[in-house]
């Protein structure tokens, strides 16, 4: 068993917590290196789950940092990607001060959400998000000189400083860059002043004004954040998709974001990622089950004849080739994961550390759930 002892509070503000989580990112940093000449066939869906993950991280700080639940999500996504195309391909700009300009702009948006609501809690502010995000949509068909509206517009491939990310290998680092660089700057920010104060309003609203903490300052300060790096997530998407239409950006997207942080477990950045994963590598999963199943129900028929195990087979099949089958399937693992497991992938995993760690002293009643609140709390 290894115990960490601090003895300066120098060591909570280090970025790593000690030297061999350190080894263990280099080593996943290496690893990521080589990925593309490991698995080139599926850089483009890896790269998809950098972007996701750069999603996720935005909205962790919201969710899961600052208590604020967003149904909005995917039109501050919506407004990062048509910012960029425009600043990019009609203003001609270049590509990086583009995506600065972009988050720029998102982040704008995310204040005019943030100021009315300042005094939504729960449900009330997740209603609002959700008329947010009707609205941006409504605006991104409508405003067809900007978006092109229902007939969308294509996507040029990136060019950085004269150099063309065209190849799926160069789309894959200009991804795996910009997570890095969001995923430095989160976990810096958590770790000052404004972060710790994210958390502060989300365990005790009442708690962190009683100690100074301005709420309508840092709630404004976690949308804005949030929706810069939704923004930068935006551009990199753009170009991902190569082709930008506004029912992209729609209330289901949104809800697979929430889907992200639930599944991977919120209050965690490691959580973010985990979830980022999952949801962008199921759609694959299903997609490859729909391609192998027909060649299975073949052989079972072939075998079977008319076998009531072959029927209740092919109406599995039947099943797998729905084309709404993902949307269910999104809905039904995020309540299962609320249900039974609501800390999610990384709580899992956390459990998974804490049982080696201490085996054979492991108690089960570790984790138990119970009610807990805060004493200026009980009166409410």
């Amino acid at each position: 068993m290894r115990f960490l002892l601090k003895t300066s509070y120098e060591q909570d503000l280090r970025l790593f917590r000690d030297a061999v989580q350190r080894n263990w990112y280099i080593a996943l940093g290496l690893a990521l290196l080589v990925l593309p000449a490991l698995v080139p066939t599926y850089l483009v869906d890896i790269s998809l789950v950098f972007i996701y993950g750069l999603c996720g991280v935005s909205l962790m700080v919201l969710a899961g940092y600052t208590g604020l639940v967003s149904l909005g999500h995917a039109a501050f996504l919506g407004i990062g990607a048509y910012a960029h195309v425009y600043f990019v391909q009609d203003l001609g700009l270049p590509w990086v001060i583009s995506v600065a300009l972009a988050a720029a702009v998102t982040a704008g948006a995310g204040v005019l959400v943030g100021l009315p609501a300042l005094r939504m809690t729960g449900v009330y502010l997740s209603i609002a998000t959700l008329a947010f995000a009707l609205i941006i949509q409504e605006v991104l068909t409508r405003w067809e000189r900007v978006t092109h509206g229902l007939k969308g517009r294509p996507v040029d491939k990136p060019v950085i400083f004269g150099v063309s990310l065209a190849h799926d290998a160069a789309f894959y680092f200009l991804c795996l860059a910009a997570l890095i660089g969001g995923l430095w700057l989160t976990a810096n920010l958590l770790r000052a002043p404004t972060g710790r104060a994210w958390v502060a309003i989300r365990d005790s609203e009442i708690a962190a004004q009683s100690m100074g903490v301005n709420r309508a300052r840092y709630k404004t300060l976690a949308f804005a954040y949030s929706a810069a790096l939704m923004g930068v997530a935006g551009a990199l998407f753009a170009h991902k998709v190569g082709f930008l239409a506004p029912d992209i950006f729609s209330v289901l997207l949104s809800i697979q974001f929430l889907l992200m942080v639930v599944v991977g477990g919120l209050g965690s950045l490691h959580g973010a990622l985990f979830g980022a994963a999952f949801v962008a590598l199921l759609p694959v999963l299903i997609s490859e089950a729909r391609d192998r199943v027909p060649a299975w129900a073949g052989q079972v028929v072939a075998l079977a004849g008319k076998d009531a195990g072959a029927a209740a087979f092919l109406g599995v099949d039947r099943f797998v080739k729905q084309p709404g089958l993902e949307p269910g399937l999104f809905g039904l693992i995020l309540v299962l994961f609320i249900l039974f497991e609501p800390l999610g992938v990384y709580g899992r995993w956390r459990k998974v550390q804490l049982y080696f760690s201490t085996f054979p002293l492991y108690k089960r009643a570790t984790f138990r759930r119970q009610k807990t609140y805060m004493r200026s709390e009980r009166l409410r």
